[in-house]
């Protein structure tokens, strides 16, 4: 299993694209929150309870969550205790499900991977970077990004040297999507071809 993670704007989400095209199963996190949060998802009714008045039509009002959340520790703290057991939970039912499938390598894409703890699920992990200016000029072309907010999302996630430092492989995504593309078919052929090693 490859735990695949990144800061904010280091290309993350193309890297995923990437190795669902090399023929991948890769469990998108972020997803699994936006469905947790999402009409009847499994988190709606706690996190409603914990912050009344974000529940809109059986769903969570994404805006009004973060709104109430940003900048307030506390506050985030206790929606994580809701999600990130739930989040964790959807990561452990897609590898149950590609275990039965027989798929041998199979992707968990997380972007607080080694904040969660959630590295110990995986057998190797890579990390996707960029040069610190490309993640900024990525971050704020995006909607609604201000350098402050930038800030405070920086600030909850592990510095990116110190996660290159942690992972099995890094990843560099500064240049184009073939490169990028090129770096992970290696990393996949090296996993495959351990594993081979190792069922022999």
């Amino acid at each position: 299993m490859l735990g695949l993670t990144g800061s904010i704007g280091m290309g993350k989400t193309t890297a995923g694209h990437l190795l669902r095209r090399l023929g991948l199963p890769v469990h998108d996190a972020d997803a699994a929150v936006h469905a947790l949060l999402g009409p009847g998802g499994a988190a709606v009714a706690a996190v409603a309870s914990a912050f009344p008045g974000v529940a809109n039509d059986g769903a969570i009002d994404r805006k009004k969550l973060g709104a109430r959340v940003f900048g307030d520790a506390a506050a985030l703290r206790r929606l994580e205790g809701i999600l990130h057991p739930a989040a964790r939970a959807a990561a452990r039912r897609f590898v149950q499900q590609a275990a039965r499938r027989r798929r041998p390598l199979v992707v968990l894409d997380i972007p607080l991977l080694f904040e969660t703890g959630s590295e110990r699920l995986c057998h190797a992990v890579a990390v996707v970077s960029a040069p610190a200016a490309v993640q900024r000029a990525r971050v704020l072309a995006r909607p609604n990004m201000t350098k402050a907010r930038l800030r405070a999302i920086q600030a909850r996630q592990m510095p990116d040297r110190e996660k290159r430092r942690r992972a099995d492989f890094v990843v560099r995504t500064g240049l184009d999507k073939r490169h990028t593309l090129r770096q992970l078919a290696a990393i996949v052929r090296l996993l495959r071809q351990t594993r081979r090693r190792h069922h022999a």
